[in-house]
């Protein structure tokens, strides 16, 4: 299977299924001499942990990482970099029922078509359990973010119907809300309607924001490999997201020249600033300073426990209901997913930005002699 790689020169490679013996990333291209530890990878890991409360799927996965190289007494050695989780509760019997069948809103028709072969336990390789080897991933990115003053936050923003008020925004309130919001009013009517739609055995959709702040400007490489169009695809690229915006997103198609363009002013050190963000941070392809702002939406969860007519391998419909543990809504459990994709494209464009100037390498080597 081709496409379970990621970056230029922060590379990734993730590999596992959803019930096979573990998930993992293959990490290269990671600088030398940053500190790191399995407690550093652990806490990104365990944001996006199943079983945390009612609106997460119940498998009982602790998610414990193993760093099996490229670590040595704590700190990089610029060696590839290998990542273990090993998978501990699966119960690949509640698929049983559903072997022949291909379910609506998943990757299970598609995939045999391709490959000829399909697991069927759990979605295999398209299951969102593939997500666990990005953020262990994302965490070392953001350990390197970290370094240079970088601050990479996502959350939360929609779910269903509710959104969240801007002028109501508590950060500190979004590891206390059951839905990961950053609003605790909007975050009680959000519960409210995910109880709703789980008595009617249905589940929903939501966005994911994502800021990233302290961001240099200069990163992203012009033409094919804009900053922008490397995080759409990244963020793009996992499992249930439907649609990426940067900045204001589809909103710019409404407004006049005078209303989109961010203007520019200087701080009280004569630093250039934009007086608005509506580009979330990237002009031409190349972050400008700013916030860099990113938002995913999320399709409702494919596996309710409804009866749904499901394609069989013999060409005929059948009405069947799926089995098993599932999320009634992804969104609470993707947002570190979405920060550690946004995470890891960062650094790839900061390592590849390094090269884009000879006073750089001078910096680093010194004079030609």
């Amino acid at each position: 299977m081709a496409g379970s790689t990621f970056g230029t020169v922060f590379k990734i490679m993730t590999w596992g299924e959803s019930h096979g013996a573990g998930i993992g990333v293959v990490i290269d291209g990671c600088p030398a001499g940053l500190a790191l530890c399995e407690a550093d990878i652990q806490a990104y890991l365990d944001r996006r942990r199943p079983g945390q409360n009612r609106y997460t799927t119940a498998r009982a996965e602790a998610d414990a990482v193993e760093i099996l190289s490229g670590v040595f007494e704590g700190m990089t050695t610029g060696t590839p970099i290998s990542l273990l989780v090993r998978n501990q509760d699966q119960r690949s019997r509640d698929y049983g029922n559903i072997a022949e069948l291909y379910r609506p809103g998943h990757a299970d028709y598609p995939y045999d078509v391709k490959y000829g072969f399909r697991d069927y336990r759990g979605g295999g390789r398209s299951s969102g359990r593939e997500t666990i080897g990005r953020v262990a991933a994302g965490a070392v990115a953001m350990k390197l973010l970290q370094e240079l003053g970088i601050a990479v936050r996502a959350y939360v923003s929609v779910i269903g119907p509710v959104s969240i008020d801007r002028s109501h925004l508590d950060f500190s309130f979004i590891e206390k809300s059951p839905v990961g919001m950053p609003d605790a009013l909007a975050s009680e009517r959000a519960v409210a309607y995910l109880e709703e739609c789980m008595r009617a055995q249905d589940s929903c959709g939501g966005v994911v924001e994502c800021v990233a702040e302290h961001v240099p400007a200069g990163l992203g490489e012009p033409v094919f490999e804009k900053l922008d169009a490397n995080l759409a695809k990244a963020v793009m690229s996992i499992g249930a997201v439907k649609a990426v915006e940067i900045g204001d997103g589809t909103l710019v198609s409404g407004y006049r020249g005078s209303e989109n363009n961010d203007c520019y002013a200087t701080d009280e050190n004569g630093v250039p600033r934009k007086a608005t963000n509506h580009s979330g941070g990237i002009l031409g392809g190349i972050s400008d300073g700013s916030p860099i702002i990113v938002r995913a939406s999320f399709k409702p969860t494919p596996s309710i426990a409804q009866p749904q007519s499901m394609l069989g391998r013999d060409g005929k419909c059948h009405e069947e209901a799926i089995h098993g543990r599932h999320d009634p809504i992804v969104v609470a459990r993707a947002a570190v997913v979405v920060e550690a994709m946004t995470a890891l494209t960062l650094a790839d464009h900061l390592l590849l930005a390094a090269t884009s100037r000879v006073e750089n390498l001078k910096r680093v080597y010194g004079p030609a002699r």
